[in-house]
């Protein structure tokens, strides 16, 4: 490195500014100083400074660590090295933070390595790097060496920042004064290449290290192994796995995860059965990743597995729990999580608790969301997202932006996901104005540049209210090209508003994007047959259909009954109670035809005869689920469906039908919203 052949390389790097920190008040406490019991009448001095430490490790709050230090002052009591590095890492500990305290200490105090080391290792504890890197630059500047204590905290920060010019220079500092070989120190530096995204420099000095050093170091082969496991080389990462002298449970968790990323679960699976030990670290890791590969049933066999062998979840493996549910629509699942969680001790709060706000909201239990989020005393950026996104989803617009507000007033700076929530609201409520003001204000009073999904929700908005030209002119000013997803937003409105023309321009984009996506050919292939263009153009359509071998999407729909789970795709007829299901579904049609249901064959090419069409809407995963719910729900219990991509114009009309018919309120959440069907009606005013 260039670093390694300057001396002063280290010393060349720019101090960054802390010394305004010395001067913010820091709060007194009402608590008294802990009691110093008077010293015997000849004490030594190490007994002294034995006790001195003590006491100071025993305060409460930044003013009893003052107390502390005016005793040793008024008392005379020599301020030893040690002494004043003890008050520097006490006052930047994580229950007191009197950083400006510990800079004023640090600048009254004699230099000292002992000191030194304190201060870096105290501001790199409180996330503050680029002060640790100024003063590890003092430390030299004042003629004094780094010790080995220092350079890991200079080290990580270097890799917090990100700063790679700052992590070659510590890297040959440390080569110079020979500590790249200290145990501690390597290790910092394998990690902080590790952290850069530097995986070939981070092998490089793992291959480099002495044998008896690899030997005497779990940590460094584990350090080692993740970084393979990030980079993606699992390869090379189970190699160094095998050539191991020692494994640790890390080093197992380390590889699973790595699996886990790249999407091996098989693999991940293997090994994690060869484990002969197996901590809460493991279990969450299998949890978490198949959330991650969304393969919710499996992550939550796992989370149940872990129950039954006896080790304790930490609240990481519960939110993971909670996330599955919320993903599935497992209310009754979720439910019973929730309740081991309380019975454990889990408190809602932190990660716990924005868990099950989003857990409840997404499972169409948005009332409970809003009292687990109400009884929260801890409620931070992700949290207040989750509800607002909830109350959005759910088409409650008020609610979520007097949800925004709160926020606001608790002096919590909203951010682009808080944003996107915000507008998803506006646009499921059709406040255009409203929606256009918060766009606005993100830009010019935030100063956050909206994204790819911000531009896609304000088409959304546009086309909702049947306003396509200015949607298009939206997507014309864009600072990016439009992608897959808006051009469906926009295709959408073009579809509810019957613009032919504009549909062709969106398909051709779309089909540009995906040539084999399915929707876009029937929607478009039927307003060509709507608008009496049949033979010219839907033919064609279907013809193109037909020879490239469309895709059909793989569709779910799920429902919770009698305490399990079902799945159905469509035209399923796996299930045990399939004759039933059918039976049901057919009775609950002829009834709403008698009351004016008529099949709405839009979302079938028009060109196969009636009675197919018919049969072919018939059959869809959702109707069949909702049969099932029809048929296992008590009187007065809500029926709740998931399903995995946007519902179809007629089941939507059909289960309109059913909660006037079978006097049921049906809950469905597709890809894009929740609908609740209550009295032959539906909260998202048939604009979806």
């Amino acid at each position: 490195m260039d670093a390694s052949s300057n001396p002063s390389a280290i010393s060349a790097l720019p101090p960054t500014p802390v010394t305004v920190m010395a001067s913010r008040p820091i709060a007194k406490s009402r608590l008294s100083m802990p009691k110093l019991s008077p010293p015997s009448p000849s004490p030594s001095p190490a007994r002294t400074e034995y006790h001195l430490i003590s006491i100071i490790h025993s305060s409460k709050s930044a003013f009893q660590l003052k107390q502390v230090h005016g005793r040793v002052l008024r008392l005379r009591l020599p301020l030893t090295a040690r002494l004043a590095a003890q008050l520097v890492s006490a006052a930047c500990s994580p229950h007191l933070r009197a950083v400006p305290y510990a800079l004023a200490l640090f600048r009254h105090s004699p230099p000292s390595p002992p000191v030194f080391d304190a201060l870096v290792r105290a501001l790199a504890s409180c996330s503050l790097f680029s002060a640790a890197l100024s003063h590890f630059v003092l430390i030299t500047r004042s003629g004094l060496r780094p010790s080995r204590l220092a350079f890991p905290f200079a080290l990580k920060s270097a890799a917090a920042l990100p700063s790679p010019r700052h992590a070659a220079c510590l890297h040959a500092a440390a080569a110079k004064s020979g500590l790249d070989l200290d145990l501690f120190v390597r290790t910092s530096i394998v990690d902080m290449y590790v952290k850069l995204g530097f995986a070939e420099c981070a092998l490089m000095v793992f291959d480099d290290t002495p044998g008896w050093h690899k030997a005497s170091s779990v940590l460094l082969w584990n350090v080692s192994i993740n970084g393979c496991c990030l980079s993606g080389d699992l390869e090379v990462a189970r190699r160094l796995f095998e050539s191991m002298p020692v494994r640790s449970v890390a080093s197992w968790n380390s590889l699973i995860q790595g699996y886990m990323r790249q999407g091996d679960a098989q693999s991940a699976v293997e090994l994690f059965h060869q484990m002969t030990q197996k901590n809460v670290v493991s279990w969450t890791t299998m949890v978490a990743g198949f959330l991650r590969l969304d393969e919710y049933e499996q992550g939550l066999g796992f989370f149940e597995k872990m129950l039954d062998s006896g080790v304790q979840p930490n609240e990481f493996t519960i939110s993971s729990a909670l996330s599955a549910c919320a993903r599935m629509g497992a209310l009754e699942r979720g439910i019973r999580i929730h309740d081991f969680a309380l019975k454990s001790g889990f408190r809602e709060n932190g990660v716990i608790g924005t868990a099950l706000v989003a857990m409840y909201s997404k499972c169409g239990k948005i009332e409970l969301a809003a009292q687990v989020f109400d009884v929260m005393d801890r409620r931070d950026l992700l949290t207040w997202t989750s509800m607002i996104l909830g109350w959005a989803i759910h088409g409650h617009w008020a609610k979520a932006l007097r949800c925004f507000e709160e926020m606001k007033c608790e002096c919590i700076e909203p951010d682009e996901a808080v944003f996107l929530a915000m507008l998803m609201a506006c646009s499921h409520s059709g406040k255009v104005e409203r929606g256009l003001q918060i766009f606005d204000s993100m830009r010019f009073e935030y100063k956050i540049e909206p994204t790819i999904k911000h531009y896609t929700c304000m088409v959304d908005l546009f086309g909702r209210a049947g306003r396509l030209n200015d949607a298009m002119s939206l997507m014309k000013a864009m600072p990016m090209e439009p992608d897959f997803v808006l051009w469906g937003a926009f295709f959408n409105a073009c579809r509810a508003n019957k613009n032919v023309e504009l549909a062709e321009v969106a398909a051709e984009k779309l089909l540009n994007f995906r040539p084999k996506h399915q929707g876009t050919f029937i929607f478009l292939s039927n307003m060509y047959s709507g608008a009496g263009r049949w033979d010219d153009d839907a033919e064609k359509v279907r013809t193109v259909m037909k020879d490239s071998g469309i895709e059909r999407l793989p569709g779910w729909s799920y429902i919770e009954v009698e305490g399990g789970g079902h799945r159905f795709v469509a035209g399923d007829r796996s299930h045990p109670r399939s004759k039933e299901i059918y039976g049901k579904l057919e009775e609950l049609a002829t009834r709403a035809k008698e009351q004016g249901y008529e099949p709405d064959t839009d979302w079938v090419l028009h060109n196969i005869e009636d009675e197919d069409k018919e049969e072919s809407l018939g059959c869809h995963s959702e109707k069949l689920a909702l049969a099932l719910g029809l048929l296992s729900t008590p009187i007065g219990a809500d029926i709740r469906i998931v399903k995995n991509r946007r519902v179809c114009g007629d089941c939507h009309l059909l289960m309109k039908f059913a909660s006037k018919l079978c006097n049921k309120v049906i809950i469905l959440r597709d890809i894009k919203r929740f609908h609740h069907f209550k009295d032959g009606r539906c909260s998202c005013g048939d604009y979806w």
